[in-house]
């Protein structure tokens, strides 16, 4: 039959009652065992709780289609030909012919920005006359002319709103 471990069997260098190396080794695993169960119990919490209270409401989904169902007006400029500034190594002016419609939340708000076109249109012209042909290369540099435009022109439509300056044609000469 198998022999219990008494504390006569017990080496005698070891005070009564010491825990062995075995007993040590298995205690530090159920320590590693107890803290990732921890941890996997609070990562589950920490999900669901998220998912239940800070996601998005199903009637936030309803709102957002109705708004995007609104329709939005579109103001048509005149085509517009402005000669740039010259680049320091060229001898010849360069054009730059474009068009660019201009994008409203609110179509009744064309009727308010339609009389103040002529100030929208010097705008435009006294601020590409400034540019170069090199400030106008690569998408950068189109999109630096876009959001320059969409501000001058929301300044020359004051209290009205443009939300989107939208190029239909674009060429530099």
């Amino acid at each position: 039959m198998a022999k219990k471990k008494t504390d006569e069997d017990a080496p005698e260098d070891q005070p009564e009652g010491a825990v062995t190396e075995g007993a040590e080794g298995s205690g530090k695993k159920k320590l590693i065992l107890f803290g990732a169960a921890g941890l996997v119990a609070l990562s589950l919490i920490g999900g669901g709780s998220y998912f239940f209270l800070l996601r998005g409401k199903p009637h936030d989904a309803a709102e957002q289609q109705s708004q995007a169902k609104k329709p939005v007006g579109f103001l048509d400029m005149r085509e517009l030909t402005v000669n740039l500034a010259p680049d320091s190594s060229q001898d010849r002016a360069r054009l730059l012919k474009f068009k660019v419609a201009l994008e409203v939340k609110d179509p009744k708000l064309i009727p308010d920005i339609q009389p103040l076109m002529p100030r929208v249109e010097d705008t435009f012209q006294v601020f590409l006359r400034e540019l170069r042909a090199s400030d106008l290369e690569g998408s950068g540099g189109l999109y630096r002319l876009r959001e320059e435009l969409l501000r001058r022109v929301n300044y020359a439509v004051y209290p009205a709103k443009v939300d989107a300056v939208l190029f239909k044609e674009l060429v530099v000469q």
